[in-house]
């Protein structure tokens, strides 16, 4: 696979987020041992917040990373995938952090589902380019 290729992109920004849902994943298990609950989040804070940034990762991931395999399928330039997946990457990773650090509102958060949604606009439209194209 050609390196500058955008299946190669694809596979890049896959593999990262794969990687970040691992991250996530684990951290709602360390909770979970820590606070010895097996099922739901025991009402621990801390528990419920590892849980929604795993579940909130896991909800807008996997849509994003279709839309990057299908931009590679579709011939997209590696540029774009590259420029889909980071701001996917981006978005989902500080908004995981935002969560995890506060239940709360804040602002990598806001920025976090602000960039995400950009992400989405900008995988989406350029699909639609070349849909149409």
């Amino acid at each position: 696979m050609d390196p500058g290729s955008g299946p190669a992109a694809a596979a890049l920004w896959t593999g990262l987020h794969l990687i970040l849902l691992l991250v996530l994943s684990v951290l709602v298990v360390r909770q979970r041992q820590k606070h010895h609950v097996a099922l739901g989040d025991g009402g621990v804070p801390e528990l419920a917040q590892a849980i929604r940034a795993f579940g909130n990762a896991t909800e807008y991931v996997p849509t994003g990373l279709v839309g990057l395999g299908v931009l590679a399928l579709a011939g997209a330039p590696a540029l774009a995938v590259h420029l889909g997946g980071a701001m996917l990457f981006g978005g989902r990773l500080a908004h995981a952090i935002g969560l995890s650090r506060s239940g709360e509102t804040s602002w990598p958060r806001s920025i976090g589902a602000s960039v995400t949604w950009l992400a989405y606009v900008f995988i989406a439209s350029t699909l639609l380019v070349y849909a149409i194209a």
